[in-house]
């Protein structure tokens, strides 16, 4: 006798991408797109979400993860949207380049809101849809994260906070089905990171990589984020450090041409 039961289809997966509207964010976006996962872009900037939209057919909400009404807002809209299993906390950056003796209170504060509690704000709202899911949340912190560099002591100190709470995070979510993964990028050369740094300052921001061999694009990062939210759900990649070939250490920089035979 055949079964008139219809056969099962695969359920599509459907990620939540913040700063998703440039850099390491929007190449994340296209990266899980092209895998044919449903995508959600979060950013500020409604024109460049629209645009995104136009280009990936990815959904797009306009919110401020500083902003406690504006993430609660987000992510009931989000969730009214359907399954999430999947959280990259990538909103975040760097605000200057100051010695600790002269450094600006302002940047400092405005850094960690940003990097540390606006990624609290995302993940705390929408653990209870990742847990539905046993979905993954992703953290995309810094190699500044992991050692310091004179000048950036007050983006070391952020991003070191977003990685040890990544860390606790995957200590308390034990017996649970959820993945904790924590990727620090080295050097990524993006159109923005630099420039927001250095206050629009466009010559300073391009010395940053010049002459440097093949510096990161965040469409590397965005290759390390969907690899590890596709390998099997028992694999969980705590700690994933990504550098060009060029950058042995956040002090360590080689220029000029490395002789690369592709």
């Amino acid at each position: 006798m055949t079964s008139t039961q219809p056969a099962t289809l695969p359920t599509t997966k459907r990620a939540v991408v913040t700063g998703g509207s440039s850099g390491i964010g929007a190449a994340t976006v296209r990266a899980l797109r092209a895998q044919g996962w449903d995508v959600v872009a979060v950013a500020r900037r409604a024109e460049r979400l629209e645009a995104l939209a136009a280009e990936t057919g990815c959904e797009i909400v306009v919110a401020d993860v500083t902003n406690d009404d504006s993430v609660t807002e987000a992510v009931t809209s989000i969730t009214a949207g359907g399954r999430v299993d999947v959280l990259v906390n990538n909103a975040g950056g760097a605000l200057g380049l100051d010695r600790v003796d002269g450094a600006d209170l302002g940047k400092w504060s405005a850094m960690y809101e940003l990097n540390v509690v606006g990624t609290l704000r995302m993940t705390q709202t929408l653990l209870p849809a990742l847990r539905e899911t046993a979905g993954d949340i992703v953290f995309i912190t810094s190699t500044a994260g992991h050692e310091p560099y004179e000048g950036g002591a007050g983006y070391v100190a952020s991003k070191y906070g977003e990685r040890v709470a990544a860390r606790t995070l995957r200590l308390e979510l034990v017996g649970e089905p959820l993945r904790v993964i924590e990727i620090a990028p080295g050097m990524v050369h993006t159109e923005e990171f630099s420039l927001v740094r250095f206050d629009g300052d466009a010559e300073r921001a391009a010395g940053v990589y010049e002459n440097v061999d093949r510096p990161l694009l965040a469409e590397d990062i965005a290759e390390a984020v969907r690899w590890t939210v596709t390998l099997p759900k028992h694999v969980n990649i705590d700690t994933m450090i990504v550098r060009p070939v060029a950058q042995g250490g956040a002090t360590k920089l080689a220029k000029g041409p490395l002789g690369f035979q592709d």
